[in-house]
């Protein structure tokens, strides 16, 4: 069981960056299996808003191209999306209590370590080093672990955006 990052969605579908290949691999190998893996919709949220934003991508992706993408991984058999239960405040206080430093942009990622906890997650595929502030997280950076055939093509919806604006830089998720 492992949650993906929206770093390592962005990554699968950007063929112009060089975690591409890795990132991609990682998705393709899961999407067919009936084995839980995990995003959340904040995560989801943030993909479509970075994908569909011209200055994070050379080709931003049009909103239909990146719901597409999102509704294909969301037929994955084994994909879940995690969301709060009864138990999030409690756990949330847990959390904070044992690392008072989370404050500001760092919220986000307090959430979903929360939503992980709270529901069992311990894995993380992440390019984002903020989430080894978790003692309770295993975090694998994508680029770093191997996990199956590189490059593999076939079965994920990954289509190229159609060609509107263009921007300098390539897409890597701030955080």
């Amino acid at each position: 069981m492992f949650l993906v990052d929206t770093n390592v969605l962005v990554y699968a579908v950007n063929k112009d960056c060089p975690e591409h290949d890795r990132c991609y691999a990682l998705l393709h190998d899961h999407r067919a299996q009936l084995l839980p893996w995990f995003a959340t919709w904040p995560i989801l949220y943030e993909f479509l808003r970075i994908v569909t934003h011209p200055r994070s991508l050379r080709k931003p992706w049009t909103l239909d191209a990146a719901w597409n993408f999102i509704d294909s991984l969301l037929r994955s058999p084994g994909l879940r999306i995690l969301v709060e239960t009864d138990r999030h405040s409690s756990v949330l206080s847990r959390t904070l209590g044992e690392i008072p430093s989370i404050r500001g942009s760092f919220l986000h990622d307090a959430h979903t370590a929360v939503l992980m906890r709270e529901h069992g997650v311990k894995r993380i595929y992440t390019r984002d080093t903020g989430f080894h502030r978790f003692p309770f997280l295993e975090v694998i950076d994508p680029m770093v672990e191997s996990y199956g055939p590189q490059g593999a093509r076939g079965g994920l919806e990954v289509r190229e955006p159609a060609a509107s604006g263009t921007s300098r830089r390539r897409a890597r998720p701030r955080r």
